[in-house]
């Protein structure tokens, strides 16, 4: 049967891969990825061909695992967090369509969730998540979707807050979001989620506002009721404590 596999491995460390996961690799003849994800989990697949493309080489990775399977070979494409969640499951279905090969896709832990179970329970009720990065989506979109959630009083979740040619992309988010919430609203930055150097701060939606963050950071804007408990980032769930 040929097969290829979509695999989430989260933040790359071999705690957060989920058991379906480490199934998919252990059962697979090569692995296909973005550099950075291929090294990090190298070292608990020793024995597996490995197979890496740089960023911006995407499409082309898509086709190498495509045709692997193809011809045969049970082949396994990771990406970061989860696979669906800005990953490469959507490029390898579309792609699929060309080749003769079963597509199957594996869940794994998004930064929004493993970030939030650092944090604490930021997340309880509804939420967004939205990226800043403008590479493949309009930074005029990304301001309209900022704006409603942030109307609907939803917690948010910022991937991709800034970089080198975004350095002021989290403050005009903040911006926009200070239409609709307090500057005391209780937000937090979470940075190497899982890998070494995993750093977590709490802070308000001002202090946020003038905070320096990279691609290694993912910000977290409570709602409303957000609140910090012993230290903790928690969003109430509104039960009733009799």
């Amino acid at each position: 049967m040929k097969k290829l596999t979509v695999v989430g491995i989260g933040a790359g460390n071999y705690d957060g891969l989920t058991v379906g996961a480490v199934k998919a690799l252990e059962n697979a003849d090569v692995i296909v990825g973005y550099t950075v994800y291929c090294e990090l989990i190298r070292p608990y697949f020793k024995n597996k061909e490995f197979v890496s493309t740089p960023m911006m080489r995407e499409t082309e990775r898509c086709r190498i695992a495509l045709e692997r399977a193809s011809g045969g070979e049970n082949t396994v494409m990771i990406c970061s967090g989860d696979a669906g969640v800005y990953g490469m499951a959507s490029p390898v279905l579309e792609l699929g369509a060309e080749y003769d090969v079963e597509i199957e896709i594996v869940a794994g832990v998004t930064a929004a969730l493993s970030g939030a179970a650092l944090l604490g329970s930021p997340l309880t009720c509804d939420f967004a998540v939205i990226s800043l990065s403008d590479l493949l989506t309009p930074f005029d979109v990304i301001e309209k979707r900022l704006d409603r959630a942030a109307d609907a009083d939803m917690c948010i979740v910022i991937y991709n807050p800034s970089s080198h040619k975004r350095a002021d992309h989290l403050r005009r988010a903040c911006e926009i979001i200070l239409r609709h919430r307090s500057p005391e609203t209780v937000c937090a930055v979470a940075r190497m989620i899982g890998r070494e150097g995993e750093s977590s701060e709490i802070l308000t939606l001002a202090e946020l506002e003038n905070r320096e963050t990279d691609m290694f950071s993912t910000v977290f804007i409570g709602n409303s009721a957000t609140k910090v408990i012993n230290g903790r980032m928690v969003t109430p769930r509104g039960y009733r404590y009799e």
